[in-house]
């Protein structure tokens, strides 16, 4: 079996710099997304680089047996993974008893149970590989989110669940890294409905720099990778020392002046 690397959600922005960076460095892909033609488009670009043209695996990972089609889709052309990147995920700004709940639950779905099913799916091939996993969060994962409650809980539970695999599967040789990046302008935004001029602040770091982090990261097998010096600062400091009520408050204002574009 060939060693191939899974990256979700590959079809644009952090998905997308990823799959550079991993082709940049030698990396056979599987890119799995639900929009096949910025799937080829991707793909071309790589393959005329000079790198392996990535598999393409079209595919809505909240179908129920994604990670079983995704394991045969592989195993039909003598693959394995061997690092799986769990990139795949959005979010909704908006009171959660008035959002949409279909759509909120949705998220859960691929933000929580996708990315917990392909993180457990593939582990003996990682051991075998001695690879790993990537799983993006995000720095709300620190952080209580009202006005936008369930993504940020979304992505507490990724970084928590994240953070304990990385100890249990290191007897394994399985190395797991989370990636929290900070606010990052990509479709991300839109699909959320924020408008672009919300992520051109001190805090934000490209898409490109965001996936360069995260490789370097899981390549040394570290724990957690928060881009961007004032990312770490307020990822590690805030919580420690800000009142949760007032961190409620000011997290809830904040979000409240953000410009809905849907």
């Amino acid at each position: 079996m060939t060693p191939v690397t899974v990256i979700t959600g590959a079809s644009a922005g952090i998905g997308a710099e990823l799959a550079r960076v991993f082709a940049d460095n030698g990396h056979s892909l599987a890119l799995v997304a639900r929009r096949e033609q910025r799937l080829d488009q991707l793909a071309a670009e790589i393959a005329a680089a000079g790198r392996p043209k990535p598999l393409l695996l079209p595919i809505d990972l909240a179908l129920p047996n994604a990670a079983a089609w995704i394991g045969n889709a592989l195993a039909a052309r003598g693959l394995e993974p061997e690092y799986i990147v769990n990139n795949a995920g959005f979010g909704l700004i908006g009171r959660a008893a008035e959002l949409d709940r279909a759509e909120q639950l949705a998220m859960i779905d691929l933000n929580i149970r996708a990315l917990t099913e392909l993180s457990l799916a593939f582990i003996d091939s990682l051991r075998r590989r001695r690879g790993g996993v990537l799983n993006v969060a995000s720095v709300a994962g620190f952080f209580p989110g009202p006005r936008s409650a369930v993504y940020y809980a979304s992505k507490a539970y990724v970084l928590s669940l994240s953070e304990a695999l990385h100890v249990e599967l290191m007897p394994l040789g399985i190395r797991v890294t989370c990636l929290c990046p900070g606010p990052v302008a990509t479709e991300f935004q839109a699909r959320a409905g924020i408008s672009d001029r919300d992520v051109s602040w001190p805090l934000a770091v490209s898409a490109a720099q965001v996936a360069a982090a995260g490789y370097r990261g899981l390549m040394e097998g570290r724990r957690l990778v928060v881009p961007g010096w004032a990312n770490r600062l307020v990822a590690s400091l805030v919580p420690r020392f800000v009142p949760r009520a007032i961190l409620l408050e000011r997290l809830d204002s904040r979000q409240g002046k953000r410009q809905i574009t849907r």
